[in-house]
């Protein structure tokens, strides 16, 4: 499975918990996080579901999951982008 770092791309909006820069790292089933970082809960769950998507080997022309990189908060004052980026290949 492909290593995966999740960043905030970009706040819209307004965010008290995390800053633009502000990431964590998947590698298989292990998510870390870099020390006094936090990451807000329900940005969070907006992410993980499409994480073991784009762990895995896409290899269909058509799979929209290979050209979807950012994800966006649910919070509608936050407006958090988040950004998955692989690590490695």
């Amino acid at each position: 499975m492909r290593k995966l770092m999740v960043r905030v791309k970009e706040i819209k909006g307004s965010c008290d918990i995390m800053k633009v820069g502000y990431s964590f790292t998947v590698d298989g089933s292990k998510l870390t996080l870099p020390n006094n970082q936090y990451f807000c809960y329900w940005a969070l769950n907006s992410v993980l579901p499409l994480l073991p998507a784009k762990q895995r080997k896409i290899d269909e022309p058509s799979d929209w999951m290979a050209v979807t990189w950012e994800v966006e908060c649910p919070d509608p004052k936050g407006q958090v982008i988040l950004q998955m980026i692989p690590l490695e290949e």
